[in-house]
C-alpha cells in the first residue's frame, strides 16, 4: 500500500491536532503517511519530501505550521502536488501562521483550512482525490450524509433537554 496523502507538521506538539486529519483519511480508507518535517530545521530533508512526493504516489499533502507557518507554502513552492495548510493555533491565536499559509505569492497556491482544523484538511484531501475515483467519490458522499444523520440525532438531543421557558 502507498500513501496517497502525505500528512506533514513541524514537530510532533502538532500531532493532537493534525491526527483529526489522520483519523478521516482512516476512515475513508485512504492510505497516509505522517512525518515531521521542519522549514526551519531541516530544509534539505523537505526540498528531497517535497520533489520525491510525487514519484512515491503522493496526490495530496496536507502540511501544518504554527508561528512562522512556511512549510506549506515552502512545499508547495517545490511540487505541483496539491497542498492544504493547517494553520496551528502555536501563537498569537493562530492568526499569525494563518496569515502565513493563506497569504502565498502568485503561483505558489496553498489551500487552507482554518485554525487547528486538520478534520477539514483530511476532508478535502478526500475530496480532491475523489474527482478521479468513483468509488473515494461514494465514500465521500456517504461521509457527508453522515454528517447530516449527526445533526438530525443532535436536535433529538437537544429537543430532551428541559427548561422552564425553553419551548421546543
Amino acid at each position: 500500500m502507498k500513501a496517497m496523502v502525505s500528512i506533514i507538521m513541524g514537530s510532533t506538539s502538532d500531532l493532537p491536532v493534525m491526527e483529526k486529519a489522520a483519523k478521516v483519511l482512516n476512515e475513508l480508507q485512504i492510505p497516509f503517511e505522517m512525518n515531521a518535517l521542519s522549514a526551519h530545521r531541516t530544509p534539505e530533508a523537505v526540498e528531497k519530501f517535497a520533489k520525491e512526493a510525487k514519484g512515491r504516489g503522493v496526490k495530496v499533502i496536507i502540511a501544518a505550521a504554527g508561528m512562522a507557518a512556511h512549510l506549506p507554502g515552502v512545499i508547495a513552492s517545490m511540487t505541483s502536488i496539491p497542498v492544504i495548510g493547517v494553520p496551528i493555533n502555536a501563537s498569537l491565536d493562530g492568526m499569525d501562521a494563518l496569515l502565513a499559509i493563506v497569504q502565498m505569492p502568485p503561483g505558489i497556491p496553498v489551500a487552507t483550512v482554518g485554525i487547528n482544523a486538520a478534520q477539514n484538511a483530511g476532508i478535502l484531501a478526500g475530496q480532491m482525490i475523489a474527482t478521479g475515483d468513483e468509488a473515494l467519490s461514494n465514500k465521500m458522499e456517504d461521509f457527508k450524509e453522515n454528517l447530516k444523520e449527526k445533526m438530525v440525532e443532535a436536535n433529538k438531543q437537544l429537543a430532551e433537554v428541559k427548561y422552564d421557558f425553553k419551548v421546543n
